[in-house]
């Protein structure tokens, strides 16, 4: 896949959004989200919360999205933290990666430092070799943090890099 357009979402991209979240969160394998999450929670949480939050479309589909924002607030505002989600059919083909280089340039644009993803599950061995390879390291070990929908409690990652 050649780097699809990604730009700043707009309320108007939720209903895009939406169902990708919906599916994603459904399998129960790579975000803590309640399954009944609901439409307004979720939208809340993905576009409304976040610094900022951002859309790949492919001829106008939306087909993966990713937020940024503060991992934490004033004196530790320096480092973001970001969220991602692709499309099932558009998986594979270099989108994770075309975001995640994304992120990291708009990370410097609005002044942040570093990057930390708070909870990577440990079976999500394709994002883990992705944020490898994109820069990131593994700096702690969460012991059975997650509660997979099909592995029970598994191990979950916090990983860190600096931009």
């Amino acid at each position: 896949m050649v780097s699809p357009p990604i730009r700043i979402a707009t309320d108007d991209d939720w209903s895009g959004i939406w169902p990708i979240f919906q599916a994603v969160i459904a399998t129960g394998e790579t975000y803590p989200y309640a399954f009944d999450i609901t439409e307004a929670e979720a939208k809340q949480l993905w576009l409304e919360t976040p610094q900022a939050t951002y859309v790949a479309e492919n001829n106008g589909v939306i087909i993966g999205t990713y937020y940024l924002k503060p991992n934490q607030t004033g004196r530790g505002g320096h480092v973001c933290n970001a969220g991602y989600m692709v499309d099932a059919a558009a998986r594979g083909q270099g989108l994770g990666r075309a975001m995640c280089t994304h992120s990291l340039d708009e990370a410097r644009r609005l002044g942040f430092a570093a990057m930390q993803y708070n909870l990577v599950v440990a079976t999500n061995e394709a994002a883990i070799h992705l944020w490898h390879d994109m820069g990131f390291q593994t700096i702690g070990l969460l012991p059975r943090a997650f509660h997979h929908e099909t592995k029970g409690l598994v191990d979950a990652l916090v990983m860190y890099r600096h931009l």
